[in-house]
């Protein structure tokens, strides 16, 4: 098994963090939504772009967290996810996944939604979203919407999640 680091991305990993979506994903769209997400003031927070790196230092996983709003109170998304092909199924993208939401829960966050694996999401803490009351902009399966309070003391707002202008939704 790897030991993975994470650290926060840097402005000279930019261009290893698009490789790594590149070739974890078909095509580059995910990549490039990225790079929009990124340019977008709105959307990127500082601190919640986060890599996990080899014992070398080298990155293979990533994970982020962006603006997006629920029944228009603040909440972050988490999309997309990739690690690099031979890097897979080592815990670089669990690795990733539990620093981004270390480092949201630091700064104050509350809520992260994903649309994602239903059999994946849960080992972080992610529920159903519908169960807190929260919908998609558009029709997704009801086990793929997820949803994590990372304060549970406060409240989690409902409603429907409004995604930065990037995601086109």
């Amino acid at each position: 098994m790897t030991r993975w680091n994470t650290r926060p991305e840097t402005p000279a990993d930019i261009t290893a963090v698009h490789a790594i979506i590149a070739a974890a994903f078909p095509t580059e769209a995910e990549a490039d939504l990225v790079d929009a997400l990124r340019a977008d003031p709105a959307a990127w927070i500082d601190g919640l772009s986060m890599l996990a790196t080899g014992t070398d230092g080298t990155p293979a996983g990533h994970a982020l967290l962006t603006r997006c709003h629920v029944g228009g109170q603040p909440a972050l998304a988490l999309a997309p996810c990739a690690v690099l092909p031979a890097a897979q199924r080592t815990g670089a993208g669990s690795a990733a996944i539990r620093a981004v939401l270390d480092a949201a829960r630091d700064r104050g966050e509350n809520l992260v939604v994903v649309l994602g694996h239903a059999g994946y999401y849960p080992r972080f803490g992610f529920t159903r979203a519908s169960g807190f009351g929260i919908s998609a902009p558009f029709p997704a399966p009801d086990e793929a919407l997820m949803a994590l309070a990372l304060d549970r003391t406060r409240p989690v707002p409902a409603g429907t999640i409004a995604y930065a202008a990037a995601f086109g939704v």
